[in-house]
């Protein structure tokens, strides 16, 4: 099980052109937390997974994953990206792109041994797609798309999972199977989770902490400090209503 402190980050600041997405931001994510990133579009949540992976660099401050300095194609960093379409005629399996997960950044497809097999299995098996194996990626459904995705992102046992927007295009059941499969994997492995999403309640039960980045600025706190009616009304300057309702959070008045 991971342990110790996973991501940091120290008066960190990202810019896009002349425009500031955030500045003097500090926040250590520790082996085992489930943190959310919220926030408009444009205010700078797929930019900060970006940075942790090495493909961005800060414009200020200092970033470390597990203590070092952020790389491209480290094993220990698992990521699930958006959704994007897949041609129905690749013909990729899903047990050779989940292997990706393992040597993707290198040219061509692994070689085949009896261990790289046994992880895929089990990674396989971890998100309940032992059946999709053998299947072509591009017949999947968009739910069976984002569990391969997951098994992908964590073949390698990866301490830091990142997940930019995994929900978008998913019915309510297909989203409460993502985060419960994320949620189990960092109760397990102490996996850290750094989750990008618009939408709060359907990772509400799982959640930590929340940082919330809006304008410029941002918030970080457990998901009562964040998202109420004072400090979000405060973080965008002007009234926003956050209701708690039937076990949900319904947040009003944001800008367009």
């Amino acid at each position: 099980m991971s342990t110790g402190t996973a991501l940091t980050l120290r008066d960190a600041a990202l810019r896009y052109g002349r425009r500031r997405l955030w500045s003097g931001l500090n926040l250590r994510v520790e082996a085992g937390e489930f943190v959310a990133v919220l926030g408009a579009n444009g205010s700078g949540k797929t930019s900060l997974l970006r940075a942790v992976l090495g493909l961005q660099p800060l414009d200020a401050g200092t970033l470390l994953v597990a203590g070092h300095p952020p790389r491209r194609n480290r094993d220990d960093v698992g990521y699930v990206p958006q959704q994007r379409h897949v041609d129905p005629l690749v013909p990729l399996r899903v047990r050779d792109a989940v292997g990706q997960g393992l040597d993707g950044h290198r040219w061509g497809i692994g070689r085949p041994s009896r261990d790289r097999r046994r992880r895929i299995d089990a990674v396989l098996a971890a998100v309940g797609a032992s059946g999709l194996a053998d299947v072509p990626i591009g017949l999947l459904s968009g739910g069976e798309r984002q569990r391969v995705r997951i098994a992908q992102a964590l073949v390698a046992d990866p301490k830091l999972l990142l997940c930019d927007e995994p929900l978008l295009s998913l019915d309510m059941r297909s989203q409460r199977t993502v985060t419960a499969l994320v949620d189990s994997r960092r109760r397990a492995g102490g996996t850290a989770v750094v989750f990008v999403t618009h939408e709060i309640n359907p990772v509400l039960p799982y959640v930590d902490r929340v940082l919330y980045l809006a304008g410029g600025q941002f918030r970080v706190g457990t998901v009562g400090e964040v998202l109420n009616s004072a400090t979000l009304s405060e973080l965008y300057g002007m009234p926003i209503d956050v209701l708690h309702t039937a076990g949900r959070i319904v947040v009003a008045g944001l800008p367009a």
